[in-house]
């Protein structure tokens, strides 16, 4: 139903615009961003996920692309007049991804940082995540300083590419760094015991306890970081960034965006969707 609403809001703002098509009030002979254009003119909407970040994007049992990310994606790309393609990119790989022309945007999890700002445009955030550990030690799951876990001869794994490996690496400098490529890998690792804990935001660690109750996971309730959430956008489409801007401030002044989060967070109902 959010989801809907939400479509259906976003349509009549881009309506609002001038970006629903021919007759809408565009002026002639005025220059436009060509990679806006470019879309347009495509039909399509690329869009770079990793595919494994519940409950912000995943596949489910069909193998279809569900969860928050792709509720708004999908959403803008309706309002848009466009067809929408997810492309399944490797956390590691996806801004680069986006550098090399291959999808408009990237919507991944992908933390705000300056160093990432330095490549590419940010529009955010529509999510605040931050860094916990997923756990079966009692007295990992019980720290509230991050100091506290940089133990000789522990190991964490951590996302390759991500803040949660540079968490580790800077934070925790006498822990062994496991670098992984999935999520879904890391999660089996700590199951399996072949590493003391995963670094991973918030969300991805207690949804993890959610699906794996039978494992005794725990997870650090009080993050140790604040992460922004945002797209990220080629350097050079500024009217690009200004739309997809505009139609995050409408989800979130009109509350539509709380709704979709209530959708994916309250609860892991969804849980049952995934393979």
């Amino acid at each position: 139903m959010a989801f809907a609403l939400a479509s259906a809001l976003a349509l009549t703002g881009c309506q609002a615009l001038g970006l629903s098509g021919k007759g809408d009030g565009t002026p002639r002979g005025v220059p436009v961003s060509r990679p806006l254009a470019q879309i347009l003119d495509r039909g399509e909407l690329r869009v770079a996920v990793s595919a494994d970040l519940p409950p912000l994007n995943m596949k489910n049992k069909a193998g279809e692309f569900i969860g928050l990310e792709i509720d708004i994606v999908s959403a803008l790309a309706h309002a848009m007049g466009l067809e929408v393609s997810f492309v399944e990119t490797p956390f590691p790989q996806l801004l680069q991804t986006l550098l090399d022309g291959k999808v408009d945007m990237v919507i991944s999890g992908m933390t705000m940082t300056p160093q990432r700002n330095a490549h590419v445009a940010f529009v955010g955030p529509y999510f605040i995540s931050g860094t916990s550990v997923l756990t079966r030690d009692e007295e990992i799951a019980s720290t509230q300083e991050p100091t506290d876990l940089n133990v000789a001869g522990r190991k964490f794994a951590a996302l390759a590419g991500s803040t949660s490996a540079s968490f580790v690496e800077e934070v925790l400098p006498e822990t062994e760094l496991v670098e992984t490529e999935n999520y879904e890998d890391a999660v089996q690792m700590v199951i399996q015991g072949k590493v003391d804990g995963l670094v991973a935001d918030f969300q991805i660690c207690v949804l993890s306890t959610w699906r794996y109750p039978e494992a005794r996971l725990m997870a650090i309730r009080t993050p140790f970081t604040v992460e922004p959430l945002g797209i990220a956008l080629p350097p050079d489409a500024p009217l690009l960034m200004n739309l997809v801007e505009n139609y995050l401030r409408t989800l979130k002044d009109t509350g539509l965006l709380a709704q979709l989060k209530a959708k994916w967070l309250s609860d892991g109902a969804w849980l049952s969707e995934l393979p």
